[in-house]
């Protein structure tokens, strides 16, 4: 039964990350279509209206690839966690219908008029369609979040037939204290992942010393993107989700720190390795007393450490969680860096002959994506053992008739088929890239 639980999770887990590297990417670059549309609409530069074309068309490929991705998961509720779908469906159920029949079907019937309705809508309906898109993807962002969010804070619910619970409201589910400040974090996250992609290609442009006025713009668009994202991420968005989790889930809290013992004036830790065995974090390098003013604002507060819960309520895997948690923080705090050095070089106009810059710009586009899976990993294993918080534990969630062998035999067959599709998501792509811009603009007057 271990051996079969511990296969669903790594299951799910692959399929569910694999799946978030696309999400990510759409959803932020729908803002930033949006906000080459208005740029158009407003000066009348037609670069901007070919550089909105140029990202719906990957915008496009990666909604694909994002919606087969995708199905899988659905399948899973059903197939390796039974047990938790007849407990909670009654309520993720219906956040889940709406995601589908509402902000799906929003998002791409109108990505299907801004891809191939520009000659027939005319340039204000254009950007309406735009916008349009924009909004079906986040309202999605938003229904996925709240699923998760009643997942990690239970609020909503009532006692229902057998052992399960039902929706008591539908109100208090949608405003759920904990979804607003993820929902915000999360998205947040997905502007810095689109921003630095489009910074990317347009430092590669510039250096390839090829579509150069697409390049700057690109560059210009990415590099003040990502720094105002940046920023949003780590405050207030992340600073209001970390209170989130210490309110709600201290333990959770304790183990993304590594603070092992209870402290007045807890320090926050920046480096260090937890040994669970001994119980302690080795080599620690910390600031005095900043963990108690960043969570309750006072320099003395106390902050409750692992040793304050009972074993059987700490998170399954303290060190990945730990490891996880300052991944996300420490490249967050990277990309505020890269992006306030590049808006300071766009302000002294020398960002596009910077070529160093250039370079950096072009190979961090990785590490957003590196950084959103981090912050997933540690809100998932940060929950813990509770697969609903305080309600239902993980193993008690898994279908019982799936066996160890079933589960091994699928993700082995999921790790196959994901590396084909990955590898042809990234032959378009580098297609796209690799024609540009003008060329997109110049098929579309064709």
């Amino acid at each position: 039964m271990e051996d079969a639980l511990l296969l669903h999770r790594l299951q799910f887990a692959f399929t569910a990350s694999y799946h978030y590297l696309f999400p990510q990417l759409t959803m932020g670059l729908a803002l930033l279509i949006v906000i080459m549309k208005w740029a158009s609409l407003r000066t009348g530069n037609e670069l901007y209206n070919n550089s909105a074309r140029f990202w719906g068309k990957i915008f496009a490929i990666n909604f694909a690839v994002g919606v087969v991705t995708g199905i899988p998961m659905e399948f899973q509720f059903g197939t390796n966690w039974a047990r938790f779908s007849t407990y909670a469906g009654g309520v993720i159920g219906q956040t889940l219908a709406m995601e589908g029949v509402f902000a799906f079907f929003l998002e791409s019937s109108f990505l299907g008029l801004f891809l191939f309705g520009e000659k027939k809508l005319g340039p204000r309906l254009h950007f309406l369609s735009a916008f349009m898109v924009f909004l079906g993807s986040w309202i999605s962002g938003y229904f996925i979040i709240v699923t998760n969010a009643w997942m990690q804070h239970p609020v909503g619910y009532a006692p229902g037939p057998n052992g399960t619970v039902t929706l008591s409201s539908l109100g208090d589910l949608l405003l759920n204290p904990w979804a607003l400040w993820q929902y915000l974090h999360n998205m947040t996250g997905a502007v810095v992942t689109a921003s630095f992609c489009v910074a990317a290609a347009g430092a590669y442009y510039l250096l390839a010393r090829r579509d150069e006025e697409y390049g700057k713009i690109f560059v210009r668009i990415g590099v003040i993107a990502g720094l105002i994202s940046s920023f949003l991420m780590a405050f207030p968005t992340g600073d209001a989700q970390g209170k989130n989790i210490a309110f709600n889930q201290p333990v959770t809290l304790a183990a993304m720190e590594g603070l092992f013992q209870t402290e007045d004036g807890a320090p926050l830790v920046l480096i260090g390795q937890p040994d669970m065995e001994k119980k302690k974090l080795d080599n620690p390098l910390h600031v005095p007393k900043m963990l108690s003013v960043l969570t309750y604002n006072r320099w003395g507060a106390e902050v409750k450490g692992l040793n304050a819960f009972p074993e059987s309520l700490w998170p399954t895997n303290i060190p990945l969680l730990y490891y996880s948690y300052h991944i996300m923080v420490g490249l967050g705090t990277i990309f505020i860096a890269i992006t306030a050095a590049g808006s300071w070089l766009l302000w002294r106009k020398r960002a596009y002959a910077a070529r160093p810059f250039l370079w950096v710009l072009m190979l961090s586009f990785p590490f957003p994506f590196i950084a959103n899976t981090a912050g997933w990993t540690t809100a998932e294993l940060g929950r813990q053992p509770w697969l609903v918080y305080g309600l239902m534990r993980t193993p008690a969630g898994t279908s019982a008739n799936v066996s160890a062998g079933n589960a091994l035999f699928t993700l082995i067959g999921f790790l196959g088929l994901y590396f084909v599709i990955g590898v042809l998501f990234l032959l378009l792509v580098m297609k796209a890239i690799g024609a540009g811009p003008a060329h997109v603009s110049h098929h579309e007057r064709e």
